[in-house]
C-alpha cells in the first residue's frame, strides 16, 4: 500500500516524540491524539483503512491507531502498510516486524521495529484510574505480593499503583503473547520492580512455552504526561 498521503481531522499531526525514559535503538514510537466527534466517516476510504462497524469513538481509536502504525512502519523498514487485524483481533504485521497499537481517552500511538533486534514490543496507554475503581480492582490485578502495603498507601499512590501495575501487565502480554500464542492474566505475572526513573521489571508466575517459563523476568518502562499513564515492554532479539 503506498504512504497514505490524506491525514483526517480528526486525528492530529502524528508526532514522533520518544516520551518514555530509554529510547530503545531501532523502534520507531508515533502517536497523535484524536476526536470522535471530527470523525468523516469518508476518512477510513482516504486513508486507505478498512472501515468497521462500530461507534464513532471506537472507530476513530482504530483509525488513528492504524495511522500511526503505518508511518512508525515507513520510518523502521522503508515500507509503509496498514496493520491488518488477526483473528483474535491483534494486528498483524509484515514478515520480519514487531510493534504494538495502544489507545485510549484521544490518544493513539504504535511502537515498531524489525525483528532481527526485537523479539517483541508491547505498547500500553492508560488513563490514570479513579481511586474508587482502583480499590474495586485491585484484587483482580494485582497479586498477594502486590498488594502488600497497598492499604498503607494514600489515595493518589493507591490509584498509581493499580494504573501503573494494569498497563505494565498489558503491555508484557502484547509483547509476549506473538511469541507464546497464549493468553494469559494479570494473576499469571508481578511487577516486581518500579522506580521514580520509570524503570520497571516483571517477572512471569507461569510456564507460557519452553522459551517464557515461571521465574522468567522482562524489563518495562513507563511515563506519567498529562492525565495518561504510558508503558512498554520490550524483549532484544
Amino acid at each position: 500500500m503506498t504512504f497514505i498521503l490524506y491525514h483526517p481531522a480528526c486525528c492530529s499531526p502524528l508526532s514522533d516524540h520518544w516520551p518514555l525514559p530509554l529510547a530503545l535503538p531501532g523502534v520507531q514510537l508515533i502517536s497523535t491524539r484524536f476526536d470522535p466527534a471530527l470523525l468523516d466517516p469518508e476518512d477510513f476510504t482516504r486513508c486507505g483503512v478498512p472501515g468497521m462497524t462500530a461507534v464513532s469513538k471506537r472507530q476513530t481509536e482504530f483509525l488513528a491507531g492504524r495511522l500511526c502504525a503505518c508511518e512508525a512502519l515507513r520510518r523502521a523498514t522503508g515500507a509503509p502498510c496498514i496493520p491488518a487485524v488477526n483473528e483474535d483481533r491483534s494486528p498483524c504485521w509484515p514478515a520480519g516486524v514487531v510493534g504494538s497499537i495502544t489507545h485510549g481517552a484521544g490518544w493513539a500511538a504504535a511502537a515498531v521495529a524489525r525483528r532481527e533486534q526485537w523479539r517483541g514490543i508491547g505498547l500500553d496507554v492508560e488513563k490514570q484510574i479513579p481511586t474508587t475503581r482502583a480499590d474495586r480492582l485491585v484484587a483482580e490485578i494485582l497479586t498477594p505480593h502486590e498488594l502488600e502495603g497497598y492499604a498503607a498507601l494514600d489515595e493518589t499512590q493507591r490509584a498509581l499503583r493499580v494504573t501503573l501495575t494494569f498497563s505494565l501487565k498489558e503491555s508484557l502480554f502484547k509483547a509476549l503473547y506473538p511469541l507464546v500464542n497464549k493468553r494469559f492474566y494479570f494473576q499469571e505475572a508481578e511487577l516486581i520492580h518500579h522506580d521514580n526513573s520509570g524503570y520497571a521489571r516483571l517477572r512471569l508466575l507461569t510456564d507460557l512455552s519452553e522459551d517464557w517459563k515461571t521465574g522468567a523476568e522482562l524489563d518495562g518502562q513507563f511515563v506519567q504526561f498529562d492525565d495518561y499513564l504510558l508503558s512498554l515492554v520490550s524483549i532484544p532479539a
